[in-house]
């Protein structure tokens, strides 16, 4: 059973000549999850123990430094890491964000700058702030993996013994697998639980450890989904090539996610031996 692709309207809807479309509606949306969850965080207290608790204003202006870092890593990723020689070529086509083209390794580093410039500006600790928004972040890969399913982008590969396979308009008459709606799961939903686990667990007392086991949770599901996702036509496998829905060939997501991985095992182990627990800590105000 193949199913064709539903016809989904990228542009949400449009007021005279200005056009909203889902994939910006879903970054609004993973935002104000976020920016929601993070201020309920920030006001239990039993989740930061002796560290200084982030009032509710620090998180409202922390959503604004956050977004800024997103898309400015994210734009700023993908040009160098997925298409630099085509921007190289023309370099104003780099400012245009409307026409598509982010990077999420991008845009989690630019995100981890912004964090750690706030709370250095904030006098907070800059790894339980980045615990905080490690917890919340899968919010925001679930809308925007769902908004890709809707754009009809980053399709998966050839999957034609697949019974859910879908047949994407511009990815030619193959039907393929789903791999946005496995982002979706595997990256946003399965890795929230995972984080919402964690820090009713560990709180925010071990600087460090929410932050590690999302980064090291969040590279494995991409090197997982990758193995169905097909590689950007102008990179292609890095390594290898393809053999069916699931080749041996090697992407560049896969390649960045696994610094990623072993960054994050790093901070785990280094958070559970106290490594990262500050010298002199700050009551709450």
């Amino acid at each position: 059973m193949t199913l064709s692709f539903p016809i989904l309207d990228p542009v949400a809807f449009s007021i005279g000549p200005f056009a909203i479309r889902w994939y910006a509606l879903a970054y609004v949306a993973g935002l104000l999850g976020g920016w929601f969850y993070a201020k309920r965080l920030a006001a239990r207290a039993e989740l930061w123990g002796p560290l200084r608790q982030p009032k509710p204003t620090d998180i409202d202006d922390l959503i604004v430094w956050v977004a800024l870092g997103v898309v400015l890593g994210g734009r700023i990723g993908y040009v160098l890491f997925y298409n630099f020689s085509a921007y190289l070529q023309n370099p104003l086509e780099a400012l245009a964000v409307w026409h598509g083209g982010m990077s999420f390794h991008g845009g989690f580093l630019g995100a981890v700058l912004a964090l750690v410039f706030f709370a250095r500006s904030r006098s907070l600790n800059p790894l339980a702030m980045l615990d905080m928004a490690a917890v919340v972040t899968p919010i925001g890969l679930f809308f925007g993996r769902i908004a890709n399913f809707i754009n009809g982008e980053l399709w998966g590969r050839p999957a034609p013994d697949f019974p859910y396979a879908v047949v994407f308009p511009h990815a030619g008459p193959l039907p393929r697998h789903p791999s946005q709606l496995y982002e979706a799961f595997g990256e946003g939903l399965l890795l929230f639980i995972v984080m919402v686990i964690a820090v009713r667990m560990f709180g925010f007392r071990r600087p460090g450890l929410l932050g590690g086991i999302f980064v090291l949770g969040y590279a494995i599901a991409r090197i997982v989904c990758e193995f169905f996702r097909e590689p950007d036509a102008q990179l292609g496998f890095l390594f290898g090539s393809s053999v069916g829905a699931l080749g041996g060939g090697i992407t560049m997501g896969m390649l960045l996610s696994v610094p990623m991985a072993l960054v994050g095992a790093a901070f785990i182990v280094m958070a559970v031996r106290g490594y990262t627990r500050p010298a002199k800590t700050v009551e709450a105000a």
